[in-house]
């Protein structure tokens, strides 16, 4: 009689189970552990968070496209519809060449700090636009770069610019977001939409209500926009927010003034020797050997 038949397969070995809803708690724990250890094998200590619309493209392919369009001619509204965002995406397109020169700028710098783990290192959501564009700097300054893609029903892909061993694939939104959070020292925000919007906030309302243990910097770029979308002043008049928390975070308009602010807050913060704050928990990443 052949016994193996009749032998059951091991719980973790069970795909059924895995994937059914008795088995979600340990998919999510897989999300949780599997991260942790790559971190751990790539040495990377902490990072900074770039997030954008995934929608802008780089400049020479802005302008490729406005070109196709414009030979289309304009025959009807929706070709004229279509050339309207062919033109914006030029003009777009200069938020992916400034985060592109960014990440650039903080790889370059963030490489030649003397230390055990790789510091600072550009992280995005992994996918095209914005994200593309900072992993793309950080790429061709030479360095690392971490990607936290999200399994989506449209728009979502892996960009070519990240580390392979840093290239994370996500079923869960929460999970996705501990990972952007958990190592930040620093977080950039280009212009975007929604999903934009949802990270800002969650890291504000983490910094205000002191759900860190550590200081993170918040650079929010393109100040003509974001004063067209967000009117944080009036926030503050109205009470709903307190006066000082207009200072956990700094409009900027270039790459270099970005970059100056992140690398003088991050030196200040994290490379200086700074008081450790009552209850202040140091990340396990940064205090295990891998």
């Amino acid at each position: 009689m052949d016994e193996s038949k009749f032998k059951a397969p091991l719980a973790y070995q069970n795909e059924k189970f895995l994937n059914s809803p008795d088995g979600r708690i340990l998919r999510i724990l897989a999300e949780y552990s599997e991260p942790l250890a790559r971190f751990r094998r790539e040495q990377i200590q902490d990072t900074v968070v770039f997030f954008g619309s995934a929608r802008f493209h780089d400049r020479e392919a802005a302008q490729k496209n406005l070109f196709t369009v414009e030979g289309k001619g304009v025959a009807d509204k929706e070709q004229e519809e279509e050339l309207k965002r062919a033109i914006a995406g030029v003009d777009t397109a200069r938020y992916y060449e400034d985060a592109r020169r960014m990440a650039y700028l903080l790889t370059q710098w963030s490489s030649q700090i003397p230390a055990r783990r790789r510091r600072f290192v550009v992280t995005t959501g992994g996918g095209p636009g914005i994200m593309e564009a900072a992993n793309r700097g950080a790429h061709e300054a030479g360095g690392k770069s971490v990607g936290l893609n999200i399994n989506l029903p449209f728009e979502q892909y892996a960009n070519p610019y990240i580390t392979p061993a840093l290239n994370f694939e996500f079923h869960y939104f929460f999970m996705r977001k501990f990972w952007f959070a958990y190592l930040a020292k620093g977080l950039v925000i280009f212009p975007g939409g929604f999903g934009t919007l949802d990270e800002l906030f969650e890291i504000l309302t983490l910094a205000q209500t002191q759900k860190l243990a550590k200081k993170i910097l918040v650079a929010i770029y393109g100040g003509e926009y974001w004063n067209s979308i967000l009117n944080f002043k009036a926030m503050a008049d109205a009470g709903v927010i307190a006066p000082g928390d207009v200072e956990l975070f700094r409009f900027v308009n270039s790459p270099e003034e970005g970059f100056e602010f992140l690398r003088d807050g991050l030196t200040k913060y994290h490379l200086e020797e700074q008081p450790k704050r009552k209850g202040e928990v140091i990340p396990e990443i940064a205090k295990t050997n891998p």
